[in-house]
């Protein structure tokens, strides 16, 4: 058996500063680059390392065929190609044979690899930036630690380790305290919601009226 050691590249700028893989940005404008499968790759990670934001060791048939890429192995494998894609554009780091660090988050597109979108993507990263100048990196830090901290308690994270990741990802201390427990209370909203939406539907059903059809039938 094949395995991979990988580990999240911390990078206190890129993680401020960049972009989730599973986010539109990435899919939009880095995709072209890319290619699917790598960013398929690069997505799968980001949320392995939610779950395990240390290392964690891989089996390389498996994770391959779950990406269906296939169980063929070595260095031309179409995992291995996707990974040395993610080193050549600085989204992984060859650490030691078999070991890689990846990033947990994506850089803005530079201008060397904007050639590669169309010029309707072109027209509309320039849009993007505009948009983003207006923006303070607080609080463009804590839009993104808020997506974070409310996908970790979809996985049923608790409150503390959710703040614990995202300490781990590298944003400032206070941006993980709220950002954490902004997302908690929304996360506890949201199944209150479905709740109470369930207790209605069930109380609905068994009214008298409902009762009356169901023994009419």
């Amino acid at each position: 058996m094949t395995t991979l050691t990988l580990t999240p590249w911390t990078d206190p700028i890129i993680d401020t500063l960049g972009h989730d893989p599973r986010s539109e940005y990435v899919e939009r404008f880095w995709l072209p680059t890319l290619g699917p499968t790598t960013l398929l790759l690069l997505r799968r990670l980001a949320t392995t390392f939610d779950r395990s934001p240390d290392a964690v060791t891989l089996d390389s048939t498996e994770l391959a065929q779950s990406l269906g890429l296939g169980a063929r192995d070595g260095a031309s494998s179409p995992l291995l190609r996707s990974i040395d894609r993610l080193i050549q554009f600085d989204l992984a780091l060859l650490m030691k044979p078999g070991h890689y660090a990846v990033r947990r988050n994506a850089p803005p597109v530079n201008r060397r690899h904007m050639h590669r979108l169309p010029l309707s993507l072109q027209r509309e990263h320039e849009d993007w930036v505009d948009a983003q100048l207006g923006e303070s990196p607080l609080e463009h830090a804590r839009r993104r630690a808020r997506r974070v901290a409310f996908a970790l308690f979809e996985q049923r994270e608790q409150l503390g380790q959710v703040e614990h990741t995202l300490l781990g990802i590298g944003f400032h201390p206070s941006v993980c305290r709220e950002s954490a427990e902004w997302a908690h209370e929304r996360h506890r909203l949201a199944f209150a919601a479905i709740d109470d939406e369930t207790t209605d539907g069930a109380t609905a059903a068994t009214s008298p009226e409902t009762s009356e059809r169901i023994t009419a039938a």
